[in-house]
């Protein structure tokens, strides 16, 4: 088994498209090797939305992707990919594991993100809907350029600009991806992290008393 779980010859290889803003679609990111194994350890979420690393646990498998994601080594592949400088950029990962009727609506990432990647963990993906598309305005759902199904492995990067426009078809249910973003510095880090730290004690909170109050009425 290759001991690398993350493939950067397929990120090498990959072509960049310029039109309509800058990105990258790797079908096949990661080792397939380790689907299983990156399955089995992939925190136990059960609100939809996204929540820092900092409040999720995950297994061996899952933090070593992490650590790979955070490395130097790929922060020097993707900068060559799109020629960036991404030395002063800062990393931040948030992860998310349900999808309902109100994600995947159309949008652009926030200017403080200088570039996205995310990293679908998903088996094979025969659903119709929760597949990203890469968007040629941001009017219409159906006036895209590429729709990629959120299978394990499959990976989009772009870089953020004002019309970075995206979205994926309704989904509810289970939707594992992981989101790495190079943020512009370290104020707007900040402020992410606490943002994403809130809202996820947030619905934990929400959870436990709706669970309090089920067991009340039971």
């Amino acid at each position: 088994m290759n001991d690398q779980i993350i493939n950067l010859e397929a990120l090498r290889v990959a072509p960049l498209q310029d039109y309509p803003f800058p990105f990258v679609i790797i079908p096949d990111f990661l080792n397939s090797d380790y689907a299983s194994r990156i399955a089995a350890d992939f925190p136990r979420i059960t609100a939809r939305g996204s929540f820092p690393l900092t409040e999720l646990k995950g297994g061996e498998t899952f933090e070593r992707l992490v650590k790979e994601l955070e490395s130097e080594t790929l922060k020097t592949a993707i900068a060559g990919k799109f020629d960036l400088n991404l030395d002063d950029r800062y990393t931040m990962i948030t992860a998310r594991g349900l999808a309902d009727k109100r994600d995947g609506r159309i949008h652009a990432d926030t200017k403080s993100k200088f570039l996205t990647v995310l990293l679908y963990l998903n088996p094979d993906w025969n659903a119709v809907g929760g597949r990203l598309r890469i968007l040629r305005n941001h009017r219409r759902l159906d006036n895209y350029l590429v729709e990629i199904p959120p299978s394990f492995g499959a990976c989009a990067m772009f870089k953020v600009t004002e019309n970075c426009w995206h979205g994926h078809t309704p989904f509810v249910g289970p939707r594992k991806v992981l989101q790495l973003n190079y943020i512009r510095d370290e104020a707007a880090l900040n402020r992410h992290i606490l943002r994403h730290t809130f809202t996820a004690k947030l619905k934990h909170l929400r959870q436990r008393l709706t669970s309090a109050v089920g067991k009340s009425n039971g």
